[in-house]
């Protein structure tokens, strides 16, 4: 590089450059260098929000328009608790059969009136579940569940009908309740489990991908656990009993002890039926 080239009107760049620097004072540079580095920590946490939204998305329909779909949990792992501790397994117990449990809800009629819901709730199971109790809801006086979840949205209206229908819910022995299933669970006026039954909570996450921005993403979940909290309020069941589902991974269940559904009011006591 040429003399020339190396100066500005007869003074060296590095001069003019210091002699800029020298107009602020330690403090302001400082601050400024310190705006620099917390944009650039925002970038990097929008980034990493992202990539974990792309992975796991969790809608809330208020927000986005989007059906929260949950895929259902056929069951899964064991989510170990507090201290590294495993949880109750139960899964010895579940006698289920797998392919009935991916077909969509469906519901019998059986005699002292029971009305049973096996399978998966899927999108329009609320709509079918309102159609049979206008058909037959007189007769109707306890839902059994053996589900492992699916939409949100159709348990919580399932559940709010119970409820306004004064039905009993029960998880009998051999069951499974996930997932979304424990919010049709919250919905009986009286509410009870089988010794060996399971009732197992996870996170909520969408099938299908919506927007693709973290900040939505990060809204939408909060949205959702915000209105499941409302929900269990609503059903007079304790909200902190979602903090095991929030802290559970969508690839496992936090299996419920009789002690802490009891606790949480998920169950109210009451005669129990014969098992599944």
């Amino acid at each position: 590089m040429s003399e020339h080239q190396a100066t500005i009107g007869g003074q060296p760049r590095h001069n003019m450059f210091m002699r800029y620097i020298e107009r602020f004072d330690d403090g302001e540079i400082a601050r400024w260098a310190f705006r620099g580095l917390l944009a650039g920590a925002i970038v990097v946490i929008g980034l990493d929000l992202k990539a974990l939204y792309d992975d796991r998305l969790m809608l809330d329909p208020t927000a986005t328009g989007t059906t929260v779909i949950v895929e259902p949990v056929l069951p899964p792992a064991v989510r170990p608790g507090s201290e590294g501790q495993p949880t109750l397994d139960p899964r010895e117990n579940v006698t289920a059969d797998d392919d009935a449990m991916r077909r969509p809800l469906r519901f019998e009629l059986h005699s002292g009136g029971v009305m049973s819901a096996e399978g998966s709730i899927d999108v329009g199971a609320a709509q079918r579940f309102a159609a049979e109790m206008d058909a037959r809801g007189e007769y109707v006086k306890t839902l059994t569940l053996n589900s492992p979840g699916g939409s949100l949205d159709d348990a919580m209206a399932m559940a709010r009908l119970v409820r306004e229908q004064g039905i009993a819910t029960e998880v009998p022995d051999g069951a499974l309740c996930a997932s979304s299933c424990p919010l049709v669970l919250a919905g009986g006026a009286v509410r009870s489990v089988g010794e060996k039954a399971a009732v197992g909570l996870h996170q909520f996450y969408a099938a299908t991908k919506g927007t693709n921005d973290p900040a939505q993403a990060m809204s939408d979940a909060q949205a959702t656990a915000a209105r499941i909290a409302r929900y269990l309020s609503e059903m007079d069941v304790d909200p902190a009993l979602w903090l095991h589902a929030l802290d559970t991974p969508p690839q496992a269940l936090y299996y419920l002890s009789a002690e802490e559904m009891t606790r949480y009011r998920l169950t109210t006591g009451g005669a129990t039926l014969a098992s599944w």
